[in-house]
Protein backbone atom coordinates (compact mmCIF):
# COMPACT_ATOMS: atom_id res chain seq x y z
CA UNK A 1 0.00 0.00 0.00
CA UNK A 2 1.27 3.46 -0.92
CA UNK A 3 2.90 5.62 1.76
CA UNK A 4 1.43 9.06 1.09
CA UNK A 5 3.56 12.03 2.17
CA UNK A 6 2.02 14.60 4.49
CA UNK A 7 2.01 18.38 4.65
CA UNK A 8 2.20 20.01 8.06
CA UNK A 9 -0.32 22.85 8.21
CA UNK A 10 0.45 26.15 9.92
CA UNK A 11 -1.11 24.95 13.19
CA UNK A 12 0.85 21.69 13.29
CA UNK A 13 -1.92 19.43 11.94
CA UNK A 14 -0.69 16.90 9.38
CA UNK A 15 -2.66 16.43 6.14
CA UNK A 16 -2.01 13.84 3.44
CA UNK A 17 -0.69 15.36 0.22
CA UNK A 18 -2.97 13.13 -1.86
CA UNK A 19 -6.64 12.86 -0.94
CA UNK A 20 -9.85 11.57 -2.46
CA UNK A 21 -12.39 14.04 -3.84
CA UNK A 22 -16.10 13.27 -4.10
CA UNK A 23 -17.26 16.24 -6.22
CA UNK A 24 -20.01 15.16 -8.65
CA UNK A 25 -20.20 11.64 -7.22
CA UNK A 26 -23.91 10.86 -6.65
CA UNK A 27 -24.77 10.19 -3.03
CA UNK A 28 -25.85 6.63 -3.81
CA UNK A 29 -22.36 5.85 -5.14
CA UNK A 30 -20.29 7.86 -2.70
CA UNK A 31 -20.03 5.42 0.20
CA UNK A 32 -18.78 2.65 -2.08
CA UNK A 33 -16.29 4.97 -3.80
CA UNK A 34 -14.88 6.17 -0.47
CA UNK A 35 -14.65 2.58 0.76
CA UNK A 36 -12.61 1.71 -2.36
CA UNK A 37 -10.40 4.72 -1.67
CA UNK A 38 -9.78 3.61 1.91
CA UNK A 39 -8.88 0.12 0.68
CA UNK A 40 -6.43 1.61 -1.82
CA UNK A 41 -4.67 3.62 0.89
CA UNK A 42 -6.29 7.05 0.83
CA UNK A 43 -6.95 8.51 4.26
CA UNK A 44 -8.10 12.03 3.38
CA UNK A 45 -11.55 12.69 1.87
CA UNK A 46 -12.78 16.03 0.52
CA UNK A 47 -16.52 16.77 0.40
CA UNK A 48 -18.77 19.83 0.71
CA UNK A 49 -22.30 20.74 1.70
CA UNK A 50 -22.93 21.64 -1.94
CA UNK A 51 -21.97 18.16 -3.14
CA UNK A 52 -24.95 16.64 -1.30
CA UNK A 53 -23.01 13.53 -0.34
CA UNK A 54 -21.75 14.36 3.16
CA UNK A 55 -24.08 11.75 4.68
CA UNK A 56 -22.58 9.03 2.48
CA UNK A 57 -19.03 10.11 3.35
CA UNK A 58 -19.97 9.85 7.02
CA UNK A 59 -21.38 6.37 6.44
CA UNK A 60 -18.13 5.29 4.78
CA UNK A 61 -16.18 6.53 7.80
CA UNK A 62 -18.56 4.81 10.23
CA UNK A 63 -18.39 1.51 8.36
CA UNK A 64 -14.63 1.54 7.86
CA UNK A 65 -12.27 -0.63 9.89
CA UNK A 66 -9.98 2.40 10.15
CA UNK A 67 -9.95 4.43 13.35
CA UNK A 68 -11.30 7.97 13.27
CA UNK A 69 -7.80 9.27 14.00
CA UNK A 70 -6.50 7.68 10.80
CA UNK A 71 -9.02 9.54 8.63
CA UNK A 72 -8.93 13.21 7.62
CA UNK A 73 -12.28 14.71 6.56
CA UNK A 74 -12.72 18.08 4.85
CA UNK A 75 -16.04 19.73 4.14
CA UNK A 76 -17.01 23.20 2.96
CA UNK A 77 -19.54 25.92 3.74
CA UNK A 78 -21.78 26.81 0.81
CA UNK A 79 -22.22 30.38 -0.41
CA UNK A 80 -25.81 30.82 0.79
CA UNK A 81 -24.72 30.01 4.35
CA UNK A 82 -22.15 32.77 4.71
CA UNK A 83 -22.44 35.16 7.63
CA UNK A 84 -21.59 34.56 11.29
CA UNK A 85 -24.76 32.89 12.59
CA UNK A 86 -25.55 31.16 9.30
CA UNK A 87 -22.08 29.63 9.18
CA UNK A 88 -22.39 28.22 12.69
CA UNK A 89 -25.75 26.66 11.84
CA UNK A 90 -24.40 25.26 8.56
CA UNK A 91 -21.45 23.69 10.38
CA UNK A 92 -23.84 21.94 12.77
CA UNK A 93 -25.87 20.67 9.80
CA UNK A 94 -22.78 19.31 8.05
CA UNK A 95 -21.64 17.59 11.22
CA UNK A 96 -25.07 16.00 11.64
CA UNK A 97 -24.90 14.64 8.10
CA UNK A 98 -21.33 13.44 8.53
CA UNK A 99 -22.14 12.01 11.99
CA UNK A 100 -18.72 13.04 13.28
CA UNK A 101 -17.68 14.35 16.70
CA UNK A 102 -15.13 16.69 15.18
CA UNK A 103 -14.04 17.81 11.72
CA UNK A 104 -10.48 17.86 10.43
CA UNK A 105 -10.73 20.81 8.03
CA UNK A 106 -13.53 23.30 7.33
CA UNK A 107 -13.32 25.56 4.28
CA UNK A 108 -15.26 28.59 3.05
CA UNK A 109 -16.17 27.25 -0.39
CA UNK A 110 -16.06 30.54 -2.37
CA UNK A 111 -15.36 34.14 -1.32
CA UNK A 112 -18.41 35.60 -3.17
CA UNK A 113 -17.01 39.15 -2.79
CA UNK A 114 -20.25 40.66 -4.11
CA UNK A 115 -22.00 39.53 -0.90
CA UNK A 116 -19.20 40.93 1.28
CA UNK A 117 -19.75 38.26 3.94
CA UNK A 118 -16.57 36.17 3.80
CA UNK A 119 -14.80 38.22 6.50
CA UNK A 120 -17.73 37.85 8.89
CA UNK A 121 -17.87 34.16 7.99
CA UNK A 122 -14.17 33.80 8.82
CA UNK A 123 -14.92 35.11 12.31
CA UNK A 124 -17.39 32.22 12.75
CA UNK A 125 -14.77 29.77 11.47
CA UNK A 126 -12.27 31.14 13.98
CA UNK A 127 -14.74 30.55 16.81
CA UNK A 128 -15.33 26.95 15.65
CA UNK A 129 -11.60 26.36 15.62
CA UNK A 130 -11.13 27.95 19.05
CA UNK A 131 -13.87 25.68 20.42
CA UNK A 132 -12.06 22.59 19.09
CA UNK A 133 -14.88 21.58 16.78
CA UNK A 134 -12.57 21.48 13.77
CA UNK A 135 -8.84 20.77 13.81
CA UNK A 136 -8.09 23.33 11.11
CA UNK A 137 -9.86 26.04 9.11
CA UNK A 138 -9.21 27.34 5.64
CA UNK A 139 -10.72 28.70 2.49
CA UNK A 140 -11.32 27.69 -1.11
CA UNK A 141 -11.07 29.72 -4.30
CA UNK A 142 -9.71 32.80 -2.49
CA UNK A 143 -7.57 35.25 -4.41
CA UNK A 144 -4.69 37.23 -2.88
CA UNK A 145 -6.85 40.26 -2.07
CA UNK A 146 -9.41 38.07 -0.29
CA UNK A 147 -6.71 36.40 1.79
CA UNK A 148 -5.09 39.73 2.62
CA UNK A 149 -8.37 41.04 3.98
CA UNK A 150 -8.64 38.08 6.35
CA UNK A 151 -5.12 38.75 7.65
CA UNK A 152 -5.80 42.46 8.08
CA UNK A 153 -9.16 42.13 9.81
CA UNK A 154 -8.73 38.99 11.90
CA UNK A 155 -5.07 38.05 12.14
CA UNK A 156 -5.99 34.37 11.68
CA UNK A 157 -4.19 32.85 8.70
CA UNK A 158 -6.07 30.09 6.82
CA UNK A 159 -4.36 26.71 7.03
CA UNK A 160 -5.32 25.82 3.45
CA UNK A 161 -6.52 27.53 0.28
CA UNK A 162 -8.09 25.03 -2.11
CA UNK A 163 -8.08 26.40 -5.66
CA UNK A 164 -8.33 25.22 -9.23
CA UNK A 165 -4.78 24.21 -10.11
CA UNK A 166 -3.36 22.04 -12.89
CA UNK A 167 -0.68 22.34 -15.60
CA UNK A 168 -2.88 24.69 -17.65
CA UNK A 169 -3.48 26.91 -14.56
CA UNK A 170 -0.43 26.65 -12.35
CA UNK A 171 -1.34 29.59 -10.06
CA UNK A 172 2.32 30.55 -9.62
CA UNK A 173 1.74 33.98 -8.06
CA UNK A 174 -0.89 32.68 -5.67
CA UNK A 175 1.29 29.73 -4.64
CA UNK A 176 4.17 32.07 -3.87
CA UNK A 177 1.85 34.19 -1.72
CA UNK A 178 0.75 31.06 0.13
CA UNK A 179 4.38 30.09 0.78
CA UNK A 180 5.13 33.55 2.18
CA UNK A 181 2.23 33.31 4.64
CA UNK A 182 2.33 29.64 5.60
CA UNK A 183 -0.81 28.59 3.72
CA UNK A 184 -0.95 25.11 2.18
CA UNK A 185 -2.05 25.03 -1.46
CA UNK A 186 -4.64 22.40 -2.33
CA UNK A 187 -5.62 21.67 -5.93
CA UNK A 188 -9.14 20.92 -7.08
CA UNK A 189 -9.54 19.78 -10.68
CA UNK A 190 -5.91 18.57 -10.50
CA UNK A 191 -6.05 17.10 -14.01
CA UNK A 192 -8.25 19.89 -15.45
CA UNK A 193 -11.22 17.50 -15.73
CA UNK A 194 -9.09 15.42 -18.08
CA UNK A 195 -8.18 18.29 -20.41
CA UNK A 196 -4.43 17.95 -19.84
CA UNK A 197 -4.28 14.18 -20.30
CA UNK A 198 -3.93 14.34 -24.07
CA UNK A 199 -1.37 17.14 -24.05
CA UNK A 200 1.70 16.02 -26.06
CA UNK A 201 4.10 17.12 -23.33
CA UNK A 202 2.27 15.04 -20.74
CA UNK A 203 1.83 12.00 -22.98
CA UNK A 204 5.49 12.09 -24.01
CA UNK A 205 6.68 12.05 -20.40
CA UNK A 206 4.15 9.32 -19.59
CA UNK A 207 5.35 7.16 -22.47
CA UNK A 208 9.00 7.56 -21.52
CA UNK A 209 8.36 6.67 -17.86
CA UNK A 210 5.82 3.93 -18.53
CA UNK A 211 3.10 5.75 -16.59
CA UNK A 212 -0.35 7.07 -17.40
CA UNK A 213 -0.82 10.78 -18.15
CA UNK A 214 -2.91 11.13 -14.97
CA UNK A 215 -0.09 9.68 -12.90
CA UNK A 216 2.35 12.16 -14.44
CA UNK A 217 0.14 15.13 -13.60
CA UNK A 218 -0.57 13.95 -10.06
CA UNK A 219 3.15 13.32 -9.51
CA UNK A 220 3.78 16.89 -10.71
CA UNK A 221 1.42 18.15 -8.00
CA UNK A 222 3.28 16.17 -5.36
CA UNK A 223 6.68 17.45 -6.44
CA UNK A 224 5.67 21.12 -6.59
CA UNK A 225 4.26 20.80 -3.08
CA UNK A 226 0.52 21.03 -3.63
CA UNK A 227 -2.14 18.82 -2.06
CA UNK A 228 -4.21 17.09 -4.76
CA UNK A 229 -7.67 15.50 -4.50
CA UNK A 230 -8.41 13.50 -7.66
CA UNK A 231 -11.89 12.00 -8.03
CA UNK A 232 -13.07 8.75 -9.58
CA UNK A 233 -15.75 6.12 -9.02
CA UNK A 234 -13.81 3.44 -10.91
CA UNK A 235 -11.81 1.18 -8.56
CA UNK A 236 -9.03 0.75 -11.13
CA UNK A 237 -8.65 4.51 -11.55
CA UNK A 238 -8.77 5.07 -7.78
CA UNK A 239 -5.81 2.69 -7.47
CA UNK A 240 -4.02 4.19 -10.47
CA UNK A 241 -4.21 7.70 -9.02
CA UNK A 242 -2.50 6.69 -5.78
CA UNK A 243 0.23 4.66 -7.50
CA UNK A 244 2.56 7.64 -7.93
CA UNK A 245 5.07 7.31 -5.11
CA UNK A 246 7.63 4.96 -6.64
CA UNK A 247 8.96 7.32 -9.35
CA UNK A 248 10.03 10.94 -9.74
CA UNK A 249 9.85 13.53 -12.47
CA UNK A 250 13.16 15.10 -13.47
CA UNK A 251 13.82 18.83 -13.31
CA UNK A 252 13.51 18.84 -17.10
CA UNK A 253 10.08 17.19 -16.83
CA UNK A 254 8.96 19.70 -14.22
CA UNK A 255 10.12 22.60 -16.36
CA UNK A 256 8.33 21.23 -19.40
CA UNK A 257 5.07 20.88 -17.47
CA UNK A 258 5.50 24.36 -15.98
CA UNK A 259 5.66 25.67 -19.53
CA UNK A 260 2.11 24.46 -20.22
CA UNK A 261 0.52 27.19 -18.09
CA UNK A 262 -1.98 29.17 -20.16
CA UNK A 263 -4.21 30.61 -17.38
CA UNK A 264 -7.00 28.28 -18.55
CA UNK A 265 -9.83 27.67 -16.08
CA UNK A 266 -12.25 24.76 -16.20
CA UNK A 267 -14.39 26.45 -13.54
CA UNK A 268 -15.60 29.99 -12.79
CA UNK A 269 -13.44 32.88 -11.66
CA UNK A 270 -13.61 33.52 -7.90
CA UNK A 271 -14.16 37.25 -8.31
CA UNK A 272 -17.52 36.74 -10.03
CA UNK A 273 -18.84 33.32 -9.00
CA UNK A 274 -21.92 33.51 -6.80
CA UNK A 275 -22.51 37.19 -7.44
Amino acid sequence: MAEIPHVTLNNGVRMAQLGFGVFQIPENRTEEAVAHAFSAGYRSVDTAAAYRNERAVGAAVANSTLSREEIFITTKLWNGDQGYDNALRAFDASMERLALDYLDLYLIHWPVPAKNLYSETWRAFSSLYAAGRTRAIGVSNFEIEHLQRLFDEHGVVPAVNQVELHPYLSQTELRHFHEEHGIATEAWSPIAQGAVLSDPTITSIAGRLGRTPAQIVLRWHIQIGTIAIPKSVRPSRIVENIDIFDFELSEQDLSAIAGLDRAHRTGPHPDIFGS
